[in-house]
C-alpha cells in the first residue's frame, strides 16, 4: 500500500489550493480515506474523510464550507480542494488510508489507528 501527498504550496489569505493523494497496493472498496494535518508545535488533527466506494463525506468544523474531498476511482486518486484559506491552515497534510475504519473516525481522532499513511505536503498560507 502506498500514498503520495502532493500539491501544497504558498498562498495567500483567501486564495485556493487542490491536494492530491495518489494511492496504489489496494482495491478501495474496503478503505476509507482521510486528510490530516499537523501544524508546527500543535497536534495532528484530522481534516476530512471519505468512503470512495460510496462517496460518503466528512468534514472537520473548522474546514466545512471550504474543503472538499473527492475520489476518482479511475485514477484512485483522492484529491483535497480548499478554498477561502486561512493562515490557521497552515500545516502539513498527510493522506492515509484504513481497511477497517470507517472514514468519520478521521475527524473524530487524530488518525492514530489509520493503517497506511503518505508523507506530507506542506500548506502555508501568508497573512
Amino acid at each position: 500500500v502506498q500514498l503520495q501527498a502532493s500539491g501544497g504550496g504558498l498562498v495567500q489569505t483567501g486564495g485556493s489550493l487542490r491536494l492530491s493523494c495518489t494511492t496504489s497496493g489496494f482495491t478501495w472498496d474496503r478503505y476509507a480515506i482521510g486528510w490530516f494535518r499537523q501544524a508546527p508545535g500543535k497536534a495532528r488533527e484530522g481534516v476530512s474523510g471519505i468512503s470512495p466506494v460510496d462517496g460518503r463525506t466528512y468534514y472537520a468544523e473548522s474546514v466545512k464550507g471550504r474543503f472538499t474531498i473527492s475520489a476518482d476511482n479511475a485514477t484512485n486518486t483522492v484529491y483535497l480542494q480548499m478554498n477561502s484559506l486561512k493562515p490557521e491552515d497552515t500545516a502539513v497534510y498527510y493522506c492515509a488510508a484504513d481497511p477497517h475504519l470507517h472514514p468519520i473516525v478521521v475527524i473524530t481522532t487524530n488518525g492514530n489507528a489509520f493503517e497506511h499513511w503518505g508523507k506530507g505536503t506542506l500548506v502555508t498560507v501568508s497573512s
